[in-house]
């Protein structure tokens, strides 16, 4: 039996870079892995721009004792505004993950800080930056190695529209990737 964990998760953006699409899907994945996830959204009313954040607490071996989160274990930021605004929920020993197409330094001196430009590498490779949050779960599958890809993957199949499929699945392999390449995992 596996030792009982918890995780807790931030991925924070703005409105229209897909923050919300990308916690449902972790936790989807994350439950299709067999884990305990809670998960909450944080969103303004703005459709575009404006703040935009999905919280997962994950526990493996025993249920949550939380439903949202006091300080995040791995963070990804994926706009600096948001950075800044939620850097006091992140733990200094943190993962934190940064979309560096716009994010030039981090906030705070954290211990362990991952820079890839997601959404760079969806407009180059994907060309569809729309997909950056796909390229980011691709790498996130390396970083943690809580999930495996192909369980993402599948996950993505069942869950986004027909016509997004194809970019969804490609921008994640482009994530992946890129991780792997960076020795990451």
């Amino acid at each position: 039996m596996e030792k009982a964990r918890k995780y807790q998760i931030i991925i924070a953006g703005r409105g229209g870079q897909g923050i919300l699409l990308a916690g449902h899907i972790l936790g989807k994945t994350l439950v299709k892995k067999g884990y305990y996830v809670v998960h909450s959204e944080t969103y303004s009313a703005e459709t575009r721009g404006g703040d935009s954040r999905s919280d997962l607490i994950v526990t493996i071996g025993e249920e949550p004792d939380l439903i949202r989160i006091r300080k995040a274990d791995i963070a990804v930021f994926m706009f600096d505004e948001q950075m800044e605004r939620y850097a006091k929920w992140v733990k200094d020993d943190a993962t934190v993950i940064l979309d560096s197409t716009y994010i030039d330094k981090p906030t705070k001196n954290w211990s362990k800080i991952i820079s890839i430009p997601f959404s760079k590498l969806a407009e180059e490779k994907v060309r569809n930056r729309r997909v950056a949050n796909m390229v980011m779960l691709g790498s996130l599958s390396v970083i943690t190695g809580l999930f495996e890809v192909g369980l993402l993957k599948e996950v993505v199949a069942e869950s986004v529209k027909p016509e997004w499929r194809d970019v969804n699945l490609k921008a994640i392999d482009v994530g992946f990737e890129a991780a792997k390449e960076m020795g990451l995992g």
